[in-house]
């Protein structure tokens, strides 16, 4: 038991590693899509669009680590983050029936400092808030992923769906194993949330001052 949480210590040591150097080395924010900009035209282009675009972006990357670190720090129930996976599949139904929402990254980036800002002060909160953050951002995570997939046919939208369903899921519950395992989760987690909010500024600063 004690070696499994050393693993898990040293795994997610490595991924605060990974999230502090990104931060460093100023990685561009915008999600680029895997098609290379050309919208899904079949259910495997938009199924494999949907699992990449939550990891090549990040700013949703960030978050969901976030989540991750936030449900395995402070015991929240695994199913909280479904949430947010639930608010983003309409926040893209929303943006491909054409609903406006001039300020949905600004809100991603916004997200992103506030969940790291709250998981780097290490003080507990109650479910009920880190479950309205869940779904205000999820929305507008939602919206910002319906930008790739926007005038797509049904086929290749439902894959990008299933994609994004799946791939914002298994990040989450991993990143929430590894810090419920970890035997330094506090520190490591305290760590993280400093590397996620530095990510969000960078990207909301980015957004805001002119090139």
């Amino acid at each position: 038991m004690d070696q499994q949480k050393n693993m898990a210590g040293w795994i997610l040591r490595a991924a605060v590693l990974v999230l502090l150097l990104v931060t460093a080395a100023g990685m561009p924010a915008e999600a680029h899509h895997v098609m290379g900009g050309r919208t899904p035209s079949n259910f495997v282009e938009g199924f494999l669009s949907g699992l990449a675009h939550p990891v090549i972006g990040l700013d949703h990357l960030a978050f969901i680590v976030a989540m991750g670190v936030a449900c395995g720090v402070a015991r929240l129930n695994i199913a909280i983050p479904a949430l947010f996976i639930v608010a983003s599949a309409i926040g893209v139904a929303l943006h491909v029936r054409g609903v406006t929402l001039p300020v949905a990254e600004l809100l991603v980036a916004l997200s992103v400092v506030i969940a790291g800002v709250l998981i780097a002060s290490g003080r507990s909160l109650q479910a009920l808030i880190w479950a309205a953050l869940f779904v205000v951002a999820g929305f507008a995570h939602g919206y910002a992923f319906g930008e790739s997939i926007f005038g797509a046919e049904a086929s290749p939208l439902a894959a990008y769906l299933a994609g994004l369903v799946i791939v914002q899921a298994a990040i989450a519950t991993g990143v929430a194993v590894l810090a419920r395992r970890s035997a330094a989760a506090a520190v490591q987690s305290r760590l993280a949330g400093a590397a996620i909010a530095g990510i969000g500024i960078a990207i909301l600063a980015g957004q805001l001052l002119p090139t």
